[in-house]
This record gives structure tokens, sequence and C-alpha cells, in this order.
């Protein structure tokens, strides 16, 4: 099982209702996002958060299991569930307004952790972003869980940047950098390596991560495809020509189905990571891109099931 770590939310995407502008509410987070994506790809896994018992709640429990996704490692608490609302930019970039205080997400303590995981536990994915790194007592809680998990099993993680909600840069840099030291697995944007890194080549800036000690750094690219730091190896996949309608989500969707395309060649253990193959690792990164694009060709945070993954690649 891939058990993903942190947020869980309420995304409030701008819609057309009637002609007015309004918000529609859907289940987000990118820890989330990336279970969900697990479940549509057939993949076993896992969601480990603090969720509110408000209505919110409710509906972030019932689309885990609606996409089977293993819910045993959420607590519930009365606390209010995080809202976010998004505005698109001509960038491509969403920008998210977050309401957090109080947040039943954010409020982990290590008393929510479960004591061990079971063998079943192959991977642990945490999406924390500038929420859970930052934000206390979440930040603690991750950080003591990763130290805990590390060298045990297969631990991936994504930064996931929001600009507008860090403070410090160099705080939220130097404890980034202790999380990825910890890791095995890091998948990062081009955006969130200019942003903390300026003025610095993100091949530059991911090489530097990989001599942290993860074995495998793996970068987004946006129209441009993926790009991978590997055991000295570099592998690039191109990006897909589509008509995009909604870059929120993507790189979630491709951070689900890169981790799925792992558990199905048997390779999500530390072992057989450290000695995975170039020629694997590009087609892996192919059918991410693939599943990004697929997310970015309709509204929302909304990753595709493996059907709709196996029809946009065509026959083998």
């Amino acid at each position: 099982m891939i058990v993903c770590c942190g947020e869980a939310l309420i995304d409030f995407m701008p819609i057309l209702a009637d002609g007015v502008p309004a918000y529609r509410p859907l289940p987000g987070g990118s820890p989330f996002n990336v279970a969900i994506g697990l479940g549509r790809l057939g993949a076993p896994g896992g969601f480990l958060s603090r969720i509110s018992t408000d209505f919110f709640g409710d509906l972030l429990l019932r689309t885990l299991a609606d996409n089977r996704v293993d819910a045993r490692y959420v607590k519930r608490a009365a606390d209010p569930t995080m809202l976010a609302f998004v505005s698109h930019r001509p960038d491509g970039e969403p920008q998210y307004a977050f309401f957090s205080n109080g947040a039943a997400d954010r409020g982990i303590t290590e008393h929510d952790l479960p004591e061990s995981f079971g063998d079943e536990v192959a991977c642990l994915h945490l999406g924390l972003g500038a929420i859970s790194t930052l934000a206390e007592p979440a930040a603690t809680t991750f950080e003591t869980l990763l130290k805990r998990e590390s060298k045990r099993r297969v631990l991936a993680f994504d930064p996931n940047v929001r600009p507008n909600l860090i403070k410090d840069r160099d705080a939220a840099r130097a404890r980034m950098e202790t999380w990825v030291a910890l890791c095995d697995i890091v998948k990062v944007s081009r955006a969130d390596l200019d942003w903390l890194y300026p003025g610095r080549s993100i091949e530059d800036s991911a090489a530097a991560w990989r001599a942290l000690g993860p074995k495998l750094i793996v970068m987004t690219l946006g129209a441009d495809g993926a790009m991978a730091l590997l055991d000295g190896s570099k592998v690039a996949v191109p990006g897909r020509k589509i008509g995009v309608v909604d870059t929120v989500g993507a790189g979630d969707s491709f951070h689900s189905a890169l981790l799925a395309g792992l558990n199905d060649h048997g390779l999500l253990t530390r072992d057989r990571l450290a000695k995975l193959d170039v020629g694997v690792l590009k087609i892996l990164l192919d059918r991410a891109v693939a599943a990004a694009a697929i997310t970015c060709s309709r509204a929302g945070a909304n990753p595709p099931t493996k059907r709709e993954l196996e029809d946009s690649l065509g026959p083998a």
C-alpha cells in the first residue's frame, strides 16, 4: 500500500452559474489528490490525516471511499476543514487563498499517528507544501513521521510550494532540505525550484537535492514534460500537446501515476528503487506526463482512471 500523508481540504473552483461568477467546492489538497489518483489507477492507496467531522469532512471521507482509498489512518476531529479558493492566472500557475486557522489537518499531532505500519505499507508519500511544512503542530508531526520511517520503507516527498504562505524563504528552504534528505523519491516542479533557488538552474538545484540522499529526483516542467535524475543519469520525456482547461492537480496526477507505475513494476522497495533501470524510468515518466495532461484537459483536480490513461497512451 502507498499511504499519502498530509492535507485534505476543499478547493473552491471558479465557475459560471447561469452566467454569474461563482465557486464550486471540490475535495482537494495535494496528498489527498495523489491518494485519489492512486485509487483510480487501481493501485493500493491509503490516506493519513486528521479530517473534520463537519460536512466538508464527510465529503472528503466519501470521496476516499468512492475511489477505493483505505482510510484506516484517518482521525476525525471537531476542528473545521481547511478551505482554499483558486484563481487562474494567464501563465497557467493557479493562485490560492487559504482559510486554514484552526483547521483539522493542521492540528495533527504525534498522538494521531499510528504506532507502526504493517508490512503491507510499502511507501509513505508526503505532499506537504507550505501549509503543513510550516504550520504547527503539523510540521513537527510529519517531520517526526519522516524521521521514524526513514530507511524502513520508501518515502516520497513533494514540496508543493505555496509562496503566498511563506514568510521566511530561507527557513522554508532549510526545512524542506531536511525532509528531502530523509526521502527516497522527490517530485518537484520547475516553479518550486525557481522560487526556492532564484538565479540557479533547476538542474543544479535538483542535483544538489539528490546529493542530500534521495535515489530519484523528478522534476515536472509543465508543457515541456518531465526530467529525472537517477544515479548519475538524466532522463527526460516531452510534454503532450493538449487544450489546457485547468492545471490544478496536474502535478498530483503526475505523482500518483509515477508511484502507481513503480508499484506495478515491483519497484517500491528501497533496494529495487536503487537499481531502477533508466529505460523503465522513461516509460514511467511518459505515463505520468500523460496522466497530468488528462487532468489539464478538464476542470479541477480530476485525475484519470486506469482505462483513460491506457486509452491516451494507445497500443503498446
